[in-house]
């Protein structure tokens, strides 16, 4: 658990110092583009300056020879580029408050690595009940008891291990047999549901951060209200950008993480079911021995 703390408080890190390093490559990208267009704007006009006299009767031979120069494109225009996801989501990062939007991000990042550790648990627990059961019946039904026990502990998942349980007391009464699986139930379903808990919890968290970047953006918004003394959308601006980027991201960290979660709650329901049904079809086989016995 400590190195799953480890690893995901590395990957926060480099995510931040990345958001930081490309808020200052834009910042720093602006001077050489100024340079070159003053650069561009001081040859254009040293041109200009050194035609000769008689660029009007040029103009006049184009004008009768039916080219229009405004039509002529523009070289010096850069292309448009198109902006791709990832470089959108990061510009939107920072414009958000890279500082403020970390606790976000932190918040997506553990609630995923929950997810994830119990999807894997899950994955593992699930098993064919119905074929285990039928080589129990087999088994038992054969009076080999010892050999039932050693399939249940070969097999994963908490449906083997209630009936190795109820196989452990199977020279008891069928009341004190029915007690020890139920109880041993209990404790199994207890561990499939081991760790959602914090996913809930990250699932509130993250819009209610959205939720607080909004109230500390409004408050940004006011607060450059009061220096400018004046009310005009480029001042309030920047404040309510800060406030809705951090409410979106909010929301949408919560909406991934609750969908995991109902996928995680959908295997937890399924693999209940599952010991319900064995731990029935157990009994009946416990009993059908004892009576042949």
């Amino acid at each position: 658990m400590n190195n799953l703390i480890a690893t995901i408080a590395t990957i926060t890190l480099l995510l931040f110092t990345q958001c930081h390093y490309a808020q200052a490559q834009e910042a720093g990208g602006a001077a050489p583009v100024a340079t070159e267009q003053a650069a561009t704007a001081a040859a254009t006009g040293g041109a200009a300056a050194s035609l000769p006299a008689d660029s009007t009767d040029e103009a006049l031979l184009a004008d009768s020879a039916g080219i229009d120069l405004a039509e002529v494109p523009d070289s010096t225009l850069a292309p448009v580029e198109s902006v791709g996801f990832h470089k959108m989501l990061k510009t939107k990062y920072i414009e958000g408050s890279a500082g403020f939007m970390s606790f976000v991000a932190l918040a997506l990042v553990l609630g995923l690595a929950f997810c994830i550790e119990r999807i894997i648990y899950l994955t593992l627990s699930e098993i064919n009940a119905k074929k285990l059961m039928a080589d129990l019946e087999s088994q038992i039904m054969q009076g080999d008891i010892e050999g039932a026990k050693t399939t249940c502990r070969d097999t994963r998942g908490p449906v083997a291990s209630i009936c190795y349980q109820g196989l452990s007391r199977i020279d008891e009464s069928m009341e004190d047999i029915e007690r020890s699986i139920t109880s041993y139930g209990t404790v199994q379903a207890a561990n499939l549901e081991k760790g959602c808990s914090w996913i809930t919890l990250f699932i509130a968290m993250a819009p209610s951060l959205g939720f607080l970047g909004t109230v500390i953006g409004m408050v940004m918004a006011f607060e450059q209200i009061q220096q400018a003394g004046d009310i005009s959308p480029t001042i309030v601006a920047a404040g309510m950008k800060v406030a809705l980027i951090t409410t979106i991201f909010g929301l949408i960290a919560a909406l991934i993480l609750q969908v995991f979660y109902n996928y995680i709650l959908s295997k937890i329901e399924h693999i209940t079911s599952q010991m319900e049904e064995s731990a029935i079809t157990l009994l009946d086989i416990i009993m059908k021995y004892k009576l042949t016995k």
